[in-house]
């Protein structure tokens, strides 16, 4: 196989990774309204979270969770793709997390709790199977 046909088959996988990315600054955008509504105080940015309404603090605390979750979801995807995991099954997981992530979100700021809880143990197995695929793979190909 070459370099090209190597990534576009890994292609769904990386355009997950730029999606979930970009979900990171969803939250943010509600938190950005809520800001505005209670008057942005350019000189101390970090002291309006008191002053915000309830759902730009679970914006926030959404956004940042985001990060959390984007990083180890990024490791596991490129493990994913170095270590040429099935295409469909990495595919599908790397999806699962995205739609996982996004809804999150949209839960956490709704104030649902067991939506936003069962959302982030969807991406959390969605990252962990991608793992999980990897090292197997990896393993399978040292030790046929």
């Amino acid at each position: 196989m070459t370099l090209l046909s190597d990534l576009s088959r890994s292609t769904p996988l990386l355009l997950a990774i730029v999606a979930a990315a970009v979900l990171i600054y969803v939250p943010f955008l509600v938190v950005v309204y809520g800001r505005i509504k209670v008057g942005y105080d350019m000189a101390a940015p970090r002291s309006l979270f008191d002053k915000l309404p309830p759902y730009a603090q679970r914006a926030t605390w959404a956004h940042q969770n985001s990060f959390e979750t984007f990083t180890l979801f990024a490791a596991a995807a490129l493990m994913a793709v170095v270590t040429g995991v099935d295409e469909a099954i990495a595919a599908n997981a790397g999806l699962a997390f995205v739609v996982a992530r996004l809804l999150y979100s949209v839960f956490y700021i709704l104030n649902v709790p067991l939506g936003r809880s069962l959302m982030f143990g969807v991406g959390s197995a969605s990252t962990a199977t991608l793992f999980v695929l990897s090292l197997l793979h990896a393993h399978q190909a040292t030790h046929p």
